[in-house]
C-alpha cells in the first residue's frame, strides 16, 4: 500500500476506541488476569504479529512472576478474510503442568485461538486461558458462543485496525482502534 493511500485509510476511518479507552481496557484486563493467575507462575504467549503491541502493554501491568514466549500462527496474512492456519513459529517451551495465557489482538471467528489453545493442551498445559484486546460481535464464531477468558473491548463487526491490528500490513501502530470506511 502506498503512503498516500495508507494515510487516506486512517483519515477516513471511524475511531471506535481512542487511546484512553484502549488503555483503560488493558488496565482492567490486567487486574482480572492478576486476580485469576497471578500466583500460578504462568507462561504467557504473545500471538504474533497482531498481539505484539497489546501484549507488550499488558505485560507491563502484570506485576507478578511470569515467563514470556511467542507463537506465530495466522489465517489472514495480509488478506482481509481468513484461510488455512499457517504456523510460522511454534512452541519453544515446556508446557507440561503449566498455566498458559495466550494473548492475541482479536477474536473474530476464533479458529486461530482455539487451535493455539488445543496445541497448548496437547503439549501438556494444565490450564489454558485466552486474552484478546478486541472481540468482534457477530454470529460467525467457529464454536457458537465462544468467548475469550479476558476481553478488552467488544466492537461491531467491521474491519478494524490499530493497537496491533493491521489493515493490509499497515497501521498496527495507530493510537486507537479504527474501522476501515466501508468495511
Amino acid at each position: 500500500m502506498e503512503y498516500d493511500q495508507a494515510q487516506k485509510v486512517l483519515e477516513e476511518a471511524d475511531c471506535l476506541a481512542d487511546r484512553a479507552t484502549v488503555e483503560a481496557a488493558i488496565e482492567r484486563m490486567a487486574g482480572a488476569i492478576t486476580a485469576s493467575i497471578g500466583k500460578k507462575n504462568p507462561m504467557v504467549f504473545c500471538v504474533m504479529n497482531g498481539g505484539l503491541i497489546f501484549c507488550g502493554q499488558l505485560l507491563t501491568r502484570l506485576l507478578f512472576p511470569l515467563e514470556v514466549g511467542y507463537l506465530h500462527a495466522t489465517r489472514y496474512g495480509r488478506e482481509t478474510t481468513g484461510g488455512d492456519l499457517e504456523w510460522k513459529a511454534q512452541f519453544q517451551d515446556d508446557l507440561v503442568g503449566r498455566t498458559v495465557l495466550l494473548v492475541d489482538d482479536i477474536l473474530d471467528e476464533g479458529v486461530t485461538l482455539l487451535a493455539l489453545a488445543d496445541a497448548c493442551r496437547s503439549r501438556g498445559a494444565r490450564e489454558v486461558l485466552t486474552a484478546v484486546l478486541v472481540d468482534k460481535l457477530h454470529d460467525r464464531k467457529s464454536c457458537p458462543g465462544y468467548r475469550a477468558d479476558f476481553t478488552g473491548l467488544e466492537l461491531p463487526d467491521r474491519f478494524v485496525f490499530g493497537y496491533g491490528l493491521d489493515y493490509d500490513g499497515m497501521w498496527r501502530n495507530a493510537p486507537g482502534i479504527y474501522a476501515v470506511k466501508g468495511l
